[in-house]
């Protein structure tokens, strides 16, 4: 085969395929970054049978008809502050279950409410636990930052305690 019997490309034919080209890679991009974006501020997240609203969780925590456990980080318990009415248990723990069932007194049975930060963590672990035996478990969507099921204990302006 020599040159002659490849087909030749015109000097207009590279400049296309490299603007196809990064048109369909920055299509994917935006496509991706709204896919992982959708999920980390939990847009489609709503406050259904198994919900409560960052309110509702405050004032059933109040009056002691939940454990409310905020679990999300040491850093982020610093930073943003604990709702008033939560314990903080890091949901990083190795004996994460263990240490939950000691928070209730060793009764699976009793209401759970977990929030995070925009109810992807909460969901996550909800589910974990109630495999592992918890019964009434429940889930505060909207977080504390807020998420599509609501605006987010911080904005709503409930109380908030210093964690160090």
């Amino acid at each position: 085969m020599t040159e002659k019997d490849l087909p030749s490309r015109s000097p207009e034919a590279s400049p296309r395929l490299t603007r196809r080209g990064f048109l369909a890679l920055g299509t994917v991009s935006v496509v991706t970054a709204g896919a992982v974006a959708s999920r980390w501020f939990n847009i489609w997240a709503e406050t259904g049978e198994n919900a409560l609203s960052a309110p509702e969780a405050h004032q059933a925590a109040l009056s002691g008809d939940i454990l409310l456990v905020d679990i999300r980080r040491p850093d982020e318990w610093a930073l943003t502050g604990v709702g008033e009415g939560a314990i903080t248990l890091d949901m990083r723990r190795e004996d994460f279950t263990e240490a939950l069932l000691a928070a209730v007194g060793n009764d699976a049975t009793r209401p759970v409410a977990l929030i995070c930060a925009r109810g992807v963590r909460s969901r996550h672990q909800s589910a974990k636990l109630t495999k592992a035996g918890f019964t009434r478990i429940i889930d505060v969507p909207e977080g504390m930052l807020g998420s599509g099921a609501g605006p987010g204990w911080i904005k709503r302006e409930l109380p908030l305690r210093k964690e160090s």
